[in-house]
């Protein structure tokens, strides 16, 4: 698997970071009839200070610090990312003076610039990339064990566990938090999931209390609602038990993000085995006969198992004389279709199959007009494919996939 280094190296030195003159702008406003100056916050440098991963690059869970002008009325800094709006984050900030501030790292920001976001509405120009690695895991808890949190006296033992550190929205495998409560009769149970960006719950069940000492378990795959998927990022699970006198019992501190903690991602990198990203000809843009390069070539070993980075519907597999054996998924939750192409044989999936995320559909190979063993990768903006969409440069959602991948 590429080194997450590789990531790094495309924004070296990008933690230190020295941006043009920036020409402040007004904006006018109600206000005794006159406009109001609204200055605009200048970035000038930003640096990892605390929690940094190694060579002080900063990692989800880092503080940052940003130097400037124009930053006492910050409210948010903004981390625009790899790959779009699609992987932006914002993190509340409370600004030290006018020329620094502080701001944590959320757990789902990604390699990309940040800009600074005052109070009123002005935003700063976007920075250089700022290389940004994954959190540490989370420590693995897959066995049920004694829980550490508080605990009334009468309150029922409760033990807990969580499947994986690790998961993808819309993939086969959810991840599955487990229970068991023991000791005093619980009348009342609720399973809470916390998001590690902000402490706020964004799920909950209310299981039935099961019979005392039976393992129990809730299930979740990346979606708050039928429609919308979770942001990246770190989560946990806490369960509460309450006994018929009122005494409860919680499998973590409110503050606690850690115990039966696990990381979610939303795309998983579509080449499973040792990759590299090509010369000047497999970027997005090359020259081809009449045309120009669509997508971003990734070259491995023919045969290397190839998976869905994103699940969804398939809404084309079919072969071409260039493309060769292709297939095509609508992504769902988003607003993207994902492209594969010059795949060793056809793809097993038919148009309209569903397809969940880290799912093989294929391997990496040289059919069609292909020089080398490699798959072409193509993202389309909405309404997609040939349909009325744009295709787009994939290198940057591709080294963001690879480097938690």
């Amino acid at each position: 698997m590429r080194d997450i280094h590789l990531v790094a190296r495309r924004c070296a030195g990008a933690l230190v970071l020295c941006t043009s003159a920036l020409a402040p702008t007004a904006a006018a406003a109600e206000n005794s009839g006159g406009g109001v100056y609204v200055a605009q916050p200048k970035v000038a440098k930003v640096t990892c200070v605390s929690r940094c991963a190694s060579k002080k690059r900063a990692q989800g869970g880092s503080t940052i610090a940003i130097r400037g002008t124009g930053l006492a009325s910050a409210e948010a800094v903004l981390f625009h990312g790899s790959y779009g709006e699609r992987d932006d984050v914002s993190m509340p900030v409370h600004p030290g003076s006018d020329t620094r501030l502080r701001a944590r790292v959320p757990g789902g920001a990604v390699t990309g610039p940040v800009s600074v976001v005052t109070t009123q509405g002005a935003t700063s120009r976007p920075t250089a990339p700022v290389a940004i690695l994954p959190p540490p895991p989370p420590a693995p808890n897959a066995v049920l064990s004694p829980v550490p949190g508080p605990r009334d006296a009468g309150a029922p033992d409760i033990e807990t566990g969580t499947s994986r550190t690790k998961a993808y929205v819309g993939a086969r495998r959810a991840v599955t938090f487990s229970y068991r409560v023991s000791g005093a009769l619980a009348s009342a149970l609720t399973v809470e999931l916390v998001s590690g960006a902000d402490g706020t719950v964004v799920k909950s069940w209310a299981p039935a209390p099961p019979p005392p000492g039976e393992v129990q378990s809730v299930t979740w795959s990346g979606q708050i609602s039928r429609a919308t998927a979770a942001a990246p990022g770190r989560y946990s699970f806490r369960l509460t038990a309450a006994a018929p006198s009122g005494a409860v019992a919680r499998s973590a501190q409110t503050g606690d993000l850690e115990r039966d903690a696990f990381d979610l991602y939303d795309h998983r990198f579509p080449v499973r085995g040792r990759h590299d990203y090509g010369g000047a000809g497999a970027v997005f843009g090359a020259g081809r006969a009449g045309h120009s390069h669509q997508g971003h070539d990734v070259f491995a070993k023919c045969g290397t198992r190839m998976v869905a980075a994103r699940g969804g519907r398939v809404k084309f597999e079919q072969y071409h004389a260039a493309a060769g054996h292709y297939i095509v998924i609508d992504g769902a939750g988003t607003d993207l279709d994902y492209a594969y192409m010059h795949l060793a044989e056809p793809s097993p999936f038919q148009p309209g199959d569903r397809v969940y995320t880290g799912q093989q559909i294929g391997a990496v190979g040289d059919s069609g007009n292909a020089q080398g063993c490699h798959l072409h990768f193509e993202l389309w903006s909405a309404p997609g494919w040939y349909d009325g969409g744009e295709p787009f440069d994939p290198l940057p959602a591709l080294q963001a996939w690879d480097s938690w991948s």
